[in-house]
């Protein structure tokens, strides 16, 4: 029996900027390629851009180069654009989707008509900082742990009004609770899409117990990630140690808010047998071992899914 899946975060147009030769069809080189894809069963992929700091300082074109990769490689190969809340009713369990992500906003260059463009060219979310400090905010490496610039919360409410959803992976603490706050007064969930658990990895990359909270009591969603310095401390690295995430999570009140973001093709490193998406369906097997079919399912596809039937953006009707 196959488990459908949806992976929030994957760096696959990255390596496809700097290496122009690669092939999103099958290409050893890329942990996610359509034929791995299909091995996985993944039906939906959220595909990041992230400008390698081997480009220089991030710029827009970077941006749309990504955005140009993706649609003249992954689009047609045969992987539908997903854009819309309405496109999640036209036979979506029966096509494989890509969706795109920004992570980092540097790349906008505090231009936030730049903003207004990315989500007409199809980008759906944002992760404001990568490890550290850009115009818009900190990330969670820079040593002064700010929070968000003016300019970074007219981003915020920018993104808001457009229906670009937020993702704090990667953003200072003290950016992730004033998003928190403005998050709360607005309605508008965000998520963490490839974050793991301080308590049980304690990795600065790692959400806190308050953050999980926050982001369960928001109703957003958290993407258990697969690089092994995010999974365990120290050792080799195997599938039942994801499940001391998955466990710690759910403790906290997350079984409607768990979700997975890969970050294949932004790692060197792998969980024995997760090796890339093709590999998911060792991680099925491993979670059927411990929990319920119906909970798997959940965790796999449908708390993802519910979460974007809700929260991407309508459509505007044109007269």
């Amino acid at each position: 029996m196959k488990y459908e899946v949806i992976d929030f975060h994957c760096d696959a147009l990255s390596k496809m900027q700097l290496n122009g030769d690669i092939h999103f069809q099958k290409d050893s080189r890329l942990d996610v390629d359509l034929e791995k894809l299909k091995q996985g069963n993944i039906s939906l992929q959220i595909f990041a851009i992230y400008i390698s700091e081997r480009l220089g300082s991030a710029r827009f074109s970077h941006v749309l180069d990504q955005i140009h990769i993706f649609q003249e490689k992954v689009v047609s190969s045969g992987i539908r654009p997903l854009y819309w809340q309405e496109e999640m009713d036209q036979e979506f369990n029966n096509h494989s989707w890509g969706l795109l992500s920004l992570e980092g906003a540097d790349g906008l260059e505090a231009n936030l008509q730049y903003l207004r463009i990315a989500f007409e060219q199809g980008i759906r979310f944002l992760g404001i900082a990568w490890n550290y400090a850009n115009w818009a905010a900190d990330g969670i490496l820079e040593p002064r742990n700010g929070g968000f610039t003016k300019k970074g919360q007219e981003l915020i409410r920018a993104c808001h009004d457009l229906g670009i959803i937020l993702d704090v992976s990667h953003l200072s603490v003290k950016g992730f609770w004033e998003l928190a706050t403005l998050a709360t007064q607005a309605a508008k969930p965000f998520i963490a899409s490839h974050s793991n658990a301080y308590r049980i990895c304690p990795n600065p990359r790692n959400l806190h117990d308050e953050q999980i909270k926050a982001i369960i009591s928001l109703g957003g969603r958290i993407g258990v990630t697969f690089f092994p310095n995010f999974v365990k401390s120290k050792g080799a690295v195997h599938l039942p140690d994801l499940l001391r995430h998955i466990e710690h999570i759910c403790s906290l009140g997350g079984e409607h808010n768990l979700m997975f973001g890969s970050d294949f093709d932004g790692i060197d490193m792998y969980v024995s047998g997760l090796e890339n998406a093709a590999r998911y369906p060792n991680l099925v097997s491993e979670l059927l071992k411990h929990y319920p079919e119906a909970l798997v399912r959940r965790w796999l596809f449908g708390n993802a899914e519910a979460f974007l039937r809700i929260h991407l953006p309508k459509r505007k009707k044109t007269l």
